[in-house]
């Protein structure tokens, strides 16, 4: 991302709040984003997904009140031309100025962070674009935020399971092929496991410099803002602390997962370097058709087949569901295409109980009769209409 793109960014337009916004204001247009927008309710919706990831950016810092008044006097400044040249690696309207981006500076490295942290759609409320805002607005003091550590990749796959699996829930095992610990030195870099401290940021990762009535930070170009050296590098690694192979992941799929949902695994992505966190593994599950069942929401739906004798006299019939079959009864005069209700033998909810098998009944006509079902159908026919039963009564305008 640009330097101009930062400075365009407005947090409050992403919640559709005005900057007076009070903090319940702030908070109740969250959480109806959030609400509405979530990927667990949008299954491969991108829009509202990115949406999502907008507004938990923004909540991040203006929800939270030291961070929006350290955004707040950012925004001031750059609109009174505070940052002359911001965006395009100009100078500076601070007293003694900016270093340049040839002097080995520029706003991308105190916001490159934020953005590799808002690229996996997590906001910590602990951390994020307060820790960069705090280097650059501590009243003077010296800076007391750590480089944010860097971490693994993501990684993103997928698998197919059959509609029972998806339903049901189930266990699965990946094969993951990428940057991984090294097992020689258990992911430090370091041949002893002992990385050194950074003499020149003496651990922190960022190097400071107070001019003014404000203090400035970058990440160390000695330990590229890791607070660590490696002066044993790993032979095995190259001191990255990581090698590439293949390693085995258990997946386990919650009950109810729909075609085209992601599951997130934190923290099963490919390792960070020295140690640093891993990323997260992404696994987007294809479900098959079922040749028996389809479900509506958390209902399975069932379509049994039926003879027209069991509708008109009323019978027990067997239903298949996800695990044992249930018996179900059918009302005598049940009309063909009428759908019974079995309450809990549904698809099992995330928050406990499970939804209903809705089976719906239909006649089956026999292509082929002996003699004697013939003769005792013919009977019936004759009975039915002396009776006086006429179905089509009161259908297309007959009387």
């Amino acid at each position: 991302m640009t330097q101009q793109e930062w400075a365009d960014k407005d947090y409050y337009a992403d919640l559709g709040v005005s900057s007076s916004a009070s903090e319940e204001e702030i908070k109740k247009a969250y959480r109806k984003i959030a609400r509405a927008n979530h990927p667990d309710a949008n299954p491969g919706d991108k829009a509202a997904e990115e949406r999502f990831k907008k507004a938990a950016e923004a909540y991040d810092v203006i929800g939270d009140k030291k961070k929006r008044k350290e955004y707040d006097e950012l925004k001031a400044m750059l609109r009174s031309g505070g940052f002359a040249g911001f965006g395009r690696g100009g100078g500076s309207g601070f007293p003694g100025g900016f270093r340049s981006s040839s002097e080995g500076f520029s706003m991308d490295d105190l916001f490159g962070q934020a953005a590799q942290a808002r690229q996996d759609g997590g906001y910590s409320r602990d951390g994020g674009l307060g820790d960069i805002f705090g280097g650059l607005f501590n009243g003077g003091g010296t800076t007391r935020h750590s480089a944010r550590p860097s971490r693994g990749a993501d990684v993103e796959t997928e698998i197919t399971l059959n509609f029972r699996e998806a339903a049901k829930g189930s266990t699965i095992t990946l094969q993951i092929t990428g940057d991984a610990p090294c097992n020689q030195c258990h992911g430090s870099g370091s041949i002893s496991g002992n990385p050194g401290t950074c003499g020149d940021c003496q651990g922190t990762g960022f190097t400071s410099e107070n001019r003014g009535a404000f203090g400035f930070s970058a990440p160390c170009q000695k330990c590229q803002g890791t607070g660590q050296i490696i002066t044993d590098p790993c032979t095995h690694c190259s001191g990255t602390g990581t090698v590439n192979r293949t390693r085995s992941i258990t997946v386990r799929i919650p009950p109810g997962v729909v075609d085209g949902q992601k599951v997130r695994l934190a923290g099963k992505g490919e390792a960070g370097p020295n140690g640093k966190p891993a990323g997260d593994l992404f696994v987007t599950v294809h479900v098959t058709h079922d040749d028996v069942f389809t479900r509506h929401g958390d209902d399975l739906e069932v379509t049994v087949p039926v003879s027209f004798a069991e509708l008109a006299l009323g019978d027990t019939i067997t239903v298949p569901t996800l695990d044992a079959p249930v018996r179900v009864k059918v009302p005598a005069g049940t009309p063909d295409g009428r759908t019974l209700r079995v309450r809990g033998r549904g698809i099992q909810r995330r928050g406990g109980g499970a939804g209903d098998l809705l089976v719906t009944v239909r006649v089956t006509v026999p292509k082929n009769l002996d003699v004697r079902a013939t003769s005792a159908l013919r009977t019936y026919a004759q009975a039915e209409r002396d009776s006086g039963f006429d179905p089509r009564a009161g259908w297309a305008g007959r009387a």
